[in-house]
């Protein structure tokens, strides 16, 4: 039986040789298939479906806002990028983008849900329910009985979780913090609806805890004898370590000591 002589090292060569060369260009040519079919107007990006706990937004207002700032197509789209554009919007605070084959987006977006103002008299900053600090057109608040709140930059956070913690306390007495800030130098300065004004003084929460719930607990009292009420109170001043002082309207000064005695 005969067998095959093997080929000569070049032509072995010559064949490796032509077969790459097949290869690359069945891959050249598969890959300038693929760039044409990428880039066919059928893949463009047509439209925006958009899903979650929007009140703000929908699909006419997105498409307008964002479609021209996206780039690329169905395929060549960054999403990474295009969720970046959706956050620039001022109520949302959170955007996932994906794709929804042939030619359009699907996002599901959450919003920033307020829960007060932060800053000045007219600054347009507000607070979300995390505590963040963001940036919106107030006239399209839900409601605008929110508290107004302020403090250094970074705090907003701090800030909410203290105002969180002395609403309720002050129930019993039927007032609403309608203003609290943080100083630079950590001291604390509220407002209530009625007009009063309160320093809540320095120190962590369950010293300001323990001023208020001191407050709350004896203030009927001490209103009432100068037979005035709680909503009559112009100031006070929670920094004494055994009382505090009040000011009421239409009375001469009422010092801590008058309290204590009420206590």
């Amino acid at each position: 039986m005969k067998t095959k002589a093997p080929l000569p090292l070049d032509i072995k060569l010559m064949h490796t040789v032509a077969t790459g060369l097949f290869v690359a260009l069945l891959l050249m040519a598969l890959g300038a298939v693929l760039v044409w079919a990428v880039r066919l107007p059928v893949f463009a990006i047509r439209g925006v479906s958009v899903v979650g706990d929007v009140s703000h937004y929908n699909a006419i207002t997105l498409r307008a806002n964002v479609m021209p700032h996206l780039k690329g197509n169905f395929f060549t789209l960054d999403v990474i990028a295009a969720r970046k554009v959706f956050e620039t919007m001022p109520w949302v605070r959170q955007a996932v983008v994906r794709r929804d084959f042939p030619n359009r987006l699907k996002v599901q977006l959450q919003e920033h849900q307020a829960v007060a103002y932060w800053g000045t008299e007219g600054d347009s900053r507000l607070v979300n329910s995390f505590g963040e600090v963001f940036e919106a057109n107030l006239g399209e608040l839900e409601q605008d009985d929110l508290p107004r709140l302020g403090g250094p930059d970074g705090q907003s956070a701090m800030v909410l979780a203290m105002h969180r913690t002395l609403q309720p306390i002050l129930t019993p007495i039927d007032v609403t913090l309608e203003q609290l800030e943080l100083s630079p130098r950590g001291g604390w300065h509220a407002r209530l609806d009625t007009g009063t004004t309160l320093e809540l003084g320095s120190g962590d929460t369950a010293e300001l805890v323990t001023r208020t719930e001191r407050f709350v607990k004896t203030v009927t009292q001490a209103t009432s004898r100068y037979n005035r009420t709680v909503e009559q109170l112009a100031s006070v001043d929670l920094r004494h370590t055994d009382g505090y002082a009040i000011r009421l309207n239409g009375v001469s000064t009422v010092g801590v000591e008058d309290v204590k005695k009420k206590q």
